[in-house]
């Protein structure tokens, strides 16, 4: 039996030739040099003897032989993250270090450009974060732009059938009508999509891959290709009037492109830009463009005008539809997109010709001036007049004036009501509303003027509701004196006794104004007053001649 200090120096025999069994790089004495390989062969070995004398699995080696080396396959991305952020329990030691320390901190150590990338890594995550999250509050807190608020718009005014009788200037001087997106025809929507924003649908106001197309081409000086602008930018241009040709500007459409994102639906947004497209000249909006260019609503558009439209923003200037010859550059491009519509949706492109309406007519010029004036804040005013019968007035008028010119008759005025409603049916002011030698824009039909014999009829039949006469009733018509006034026929001559019904056919003074003369409650002046004439003197002042034309009214009032 071994006493304790043989043991002991047992130990120490095996300990020194253990130690000089080792190469001379893994020294115990050169511990700077250990490296994470000799590390764990040397707690491998160190392992196996003490296993050799003591009888335990080297479990504790082998687990540090795994943690000193290289990870490789899937591991190594993990590696690199460790590399670049060392654990939160690993710390140096001040003192003096063992061999698994040794091991531990040659797997940490960097070189000086190592340190330096892992910190520059650490601040661009850092930055990256803070960008998403001002990005992510700055979309929250965008205000809320009004599209389509504040916009001025034209007036519609429509007859009873609802044909267009006139499109009225908007307070900027432009032609420009409100239309519901449900309102527009289909292939307008597709064909304004295919040509302008193919992603609409898909992008939150800005598209990233056409934006960064466009800086590509910007970049290589290839100025005309990869536009960038979408339709949600291009009604940021529209409505707040930007300048986009700067970089300061095309960053200002970009940041309200956003915002009008962040608040209205793509179906809203699509819409407000349909109503401030420009095409051409003072035109805006489909609604108007489909109206002026073929006289038709929009829900109405063939397919051939929806794809010529839908090209006209992009170049308003140059492919305005014309009526005299057919556009060449409306032509091409709208060829063009033809092509590309017709595999989606079998648009045929063949003999492709788009003109607009020659002229734009103004139907019942006076009548809708009056209307509008009445309602001037009304977008689409719906009126009982007719089309058809005021072109059949409009002509008889015409006619009438040229038969009668040889008399001095030059002008005039008519007015068609259907009695059983008192709508207005048709009316005329002038001969020509266009002309200057006649007075064209004076409205004949609201003139004061002396009305003649026109207001006999009413006379007898407020005697026939006073009780005063009937049809067959026999009237006086002789000389005869009212006062200081003696009223005479046109002719100069007297009739005699003479029914109330030839009277009143022969439109003999004498019998109206003696039956004018006994009408009481009301008199014949309180029964035009009650009629709507106005009167502007009151009745002493007309006395006997007012059945006879002694004051004046006009053709509206009567």
């Amino acid at each position: 039996m071994k006493t304790r200090g043989e043991i002991e120096t047992l130990h120490t025999i095996e300990s020194v030739g253990a130690t000089k069994s080792l190469p001379a790089s893994h020294s115990v004495d050169a511990q700077e040099s250990v490296s994470p390989e000799g590390c764990g062969k040397l707690a491998g070995g160190a392992s196996h003897r003490k296993s050799s004398h003591n009888g335990f699995a080297p479990d504790g080696a082998a687990e540090n032989a795994r943690a000193c080396t290289a990870p490789a396959g899937a591991g190594r991305l993990l590696g690199l993250i460790r590399w670049l952020t060392p654990p939160a329990n690993f710390r140096r030691p001040s003192g003096p270090k063992t061999r698994e320390q040794q091991c531990e901190a040659k797997r940490f150590r960097r070189t000086p450009w190592q340190s330096r990338l892992a910190k520059s890594f650490r601040q661009l995550l850092i930055a990256a974060f803070l960008l998403l999250a001002v990005l992510g509050v700055g979309w929250l807190a965008l205000p809320k732009p009004p599209p389509l608020d504040g916009v001025s718009w034209s007036q519609r005014v429509v007859d009873r059938d609802r044909r267009l009788l006139r499109v009225t200037l908007s307070a900027d001087e432009k032609y420009r009508l409100h239309t519901p997106l449900d309102r527009i025809a289909p292939e307008l929507i597709a064909a304004t999509l295919l040509h302008e924003d193919q992603h609409f649908w898909k992008h939150p106001g800005v598209n990233p891959i056409a934006l960064a197309r466009a800086t590509f081409h910007a970049a290589l000086g290839h100025g005309g290709r990869g536009g960038a602008s979408t339709i949600t930018m291009q009604l940021a241009r529209l409505r707040y009037g930007l300048h986009t040709r700067t970089a300061r500007g095309k960053l200002m459409q970009m940041w309200r492109a956003l915002e009008i994102e962040r608040h209205y639906t793509k179906a809203q947004i699509l819409e407000s830009y349909l109503n401030l497209a420009p095409y051409g000249g003072n035109i805006e909006g489909v609604g108007a463009a489909s109206l002026l260019y073929f006289g038709k609503q929009p829900a109405g558009l063939t397919r051939h005008e929806a794809v010529a439209l839908s090209v006209v923003p992009q170049s308003p200037t140059r492919r305005t539809p014309r009526a005299d010859t057919a556009n060449g550059a409306l032509l091409a491009a709208s060829k063009r997109l033809a092509r590309r519509f017709e595999s989606e949706s079998g648009f045929e492109g063949e003999e492709f010709h788009v003109r607009s309406q020659r002229e734009r007519e103004f139907f019942a010029p006076h009548f809708v001036l009056r209307v509008i004036d009445r309602h001037p804040a009304q977008r689409e005013i719906a009126t009982t007049l007719d089309r058809d019968l005021q072109r059949l007035v409009e002509r008889r008028i015409a006619a009438y004036v040229e038969s009668n010119r040889r008399l001095g008759v030059a002008n005039a005025a008519a007015m068609l009501v259907d009695f059983r409603s008192m709508e207005v049916l048709a009316q005329a002011g002038s001969a020509d509303f266009f002309d200057e030698t006649i007075l064209g824009q004076v409205d004949g039909t609201r003139s004061r003027r002396s009305p003649g014999s026109t207001l006999k009829p009413f006379i007898y039949a407020a005697a026939i509701d006073q009780g005063l006469i009937h049809p067959l009733t026999m009237l006086a018509d002789a000389p005869r004196r009212f006062g200081g006034y003696n009223p005479e026929n046109f002719d100069g001559e007297f009739a005699g006794p003479i029914k109330a019904t030839e009277a009143l056919a022969r439109s003999r003074n004498v019998p109206a104004v003696a039956l004018a003369a006994q009408l009481a409650h009301p008199t014949f002046y309180d029964f035009l007053k009650r009629g709507g004439v106005a009167l502007p003197r009151e009745e002493s002042f007309y006395g006997l001649a007012l059945p006879l034309g002694g004051g004046e009214v006009t053709m509206e009032e009567l």
